[in-house]
């Protein structure tokens, strides 16, 4: 009975749609809205994930046959950052510690946002779940158990999920217009490197939603035509290089190569076009819904949402977020051969939705330089960090994939080099002051309030 119950909680946990209408519910109910207004809005919530979940679901369908199509055109081989395949290895083994921290960790949220500066309640449930897998593992290898080992992978996690949305926000209101909704996706370092280097390098630089095009390609103003017909480009390039064999045996099903290029590049702008719908919807629900938690349980909190979250404020830098981040992927890969490292294959996923983001963030501060160059940077970033986390996971190092986003490996390199040289003991005593010191630093740091409302780009 008590596995139910915890796979019961997991499962809501872990999925963000359930998570984020729950929300969504409480906080209708605490505003003592009708019960019509609670229904509708709990109910377009919960569809709204739903549409976003859909959307990522057919882009990972689309560039799964890419991937494999450019390992095989230029005969590559090495680790593959993904999430989903290191968390589903290491959760045979460490399942129940997983759930654990977990589970503590998202009250450990919602106290640090009670009682710090660190306003933000993190509601991307699956990277919660991979973060608290990355812990267990990590906390495990170091030495610690039982209790004490979820006390601390619990703080850990409650502190992580309040940290990354805040180095976010600066970057968030700029993109957003507001300051109502914060950011929650395990690659925060990326997109901030982005934000950054836009600064730099974009000054006098135009917005990538304001570029001209000639009056005989007006159509490329519409991103949905501008994603397909660039897609279909890539991916016949890439077939092409594959070739037809491979392509028809291996993974078209006897369709013809070309034709199966098509059809997954157009698959691949509809997915986009699916996330863009699903996340208008969730805006114009979430915000007014999560008042109730902000001004009655958590004080000037704000939900921490997951990265297509931006994707409406910047089409066309998605687009080009994505190939420039996949770009610095391949060169760093490139890189990585040659110094005779640990080679790390450039995912397609984790280079779509983490260099499409940073080329949102890049956007906000220089324009189209700033996400062409920014989201580079993060692909550059995203390949190399790995190399320094592998080492620290025990045994789940020595294997053939690894996480994939920038904050997953920055937080195990940090705590995992920690453990090495001080043990347990090291690691208990960095997570406890570290919570200790945003308590204390939020006495003296004057709150900044912000009324503005919600505008959802095009």
């Amino acid at each position: 009975m008590g596995e139910r119950v915890l796979k019961l909680v997991m499962d809501i946990l872990s999925q963000p749609a359930v998570l984020v209408a729950l929300i969504s519910l409480v906080g209708l109910i605490i505003q003592k809205k009708s019960v019509s207004d609670i229904v509708k809005g709990t109910t377009k919530t919960f569809l709204g994930f739903i549409v976003i979940s859909a959307g990522a679901g057919v882009i990972v369908n689309s560039l799964d046959p890419f991937g494999k199509m450019f390992e095989h055109a230029f005969h590559v081989t090495g680790v593959v950052p993904n999430n989903e395949a290191i968390v589903a290895m290491a959760l045979t083994k460490y399942g129940s510690i997983t759930a654990y921290i977990m589970f503590f960790g998202m009250i450990a949220n919602i106290l640090i946002a009670r009682f710090t500066k660190l306003k933000y309640i993190f509601l991307t449930g699956h990277h919660t779940l991979y973060m608290a897998c990355m812990l267990a593992v990590i906390l495990v290898v170091s030495g610690l158990k039982g209790i004490p080992l979820v006390i601390i992978g619990s703080l850990a996690l409650g502190l992580i999920m309040a940290v990354f949305p805040a180095i976010c926000q600066p970057f968030m209101r700029k993109i957003t217009g507001t300051d109502h909704v914060g950011f929650g996706h395990f690659s925060s370092l990326g997109y901030v490197l982005s934000g950054l280097v836009g600064k730099v390098v974009g000054k006098g630089s135009k917005s990538t939603e304001d570029i001209n095009f000639p009056k005989g390609l007006g159509f490329l103003r519409d991103s949905s035509v501008t994603i397909s017909l660039t897609m279909t480009l890539l991916y016949v390039i890439i077939a092409l290089f594959a070739g037809p064999s491979y392509i028809e045996k291996e993974l078209s099903g006897g369709t013809h190569y070309l034709v199966f290029s098509l059809i997954q590049a157009i698959t691949f702008a509809a997915g986009v076009f699916v996330i863009l719908s699903g996340v208008r919807l969730v805006l114009a629900e979430i915000v007014p819904a999560f008042k109730g938690i902000s001004t009655k349980l958590v004080p000037n909190s704000k939900p921490a949402l997951d990265c297509p979250i931006v994707f409406p404020y910047a089409p066309n830098a998605v687009l080009i977020g994505f190939f420039c981040s996949f770009l610095g992927g391949i060169v760093g890969m490139i890189f990585l051969g040659v110094t005779g490292s640990i080679i790390i294959l450039p995912g397609v996923v984790p280079h779509f939705f983490t260099g499409a983001t940073a080329g949102v963030f890049g956007n906000s501060t220089g324009g189209v330089r700033g996400a062409t160059i920014g989201s580079f940077a993060n692909g550059l970033l995203i390949t190399f960090l790995p190399v320094f986390l592998m080492p620290v996971l025990g045994d789940l190092g020595f294997t053939s994939t690894t996480f994939s986003d920038a904050d997953f490996a920055a937080s195990g390199i940090v705590l995992g080099n920690v453990a090495k040289s001080f043990g347990a003991t090291g690691v208990t005593l960095t997570v406890v002051g570290l919570v200790l010191l945003a308590v204390v630093f939020s006495f003296f740091k004057k709150d900044k309030g912000n009324n503005e409302t919600v505008k959802v780009g095009a």
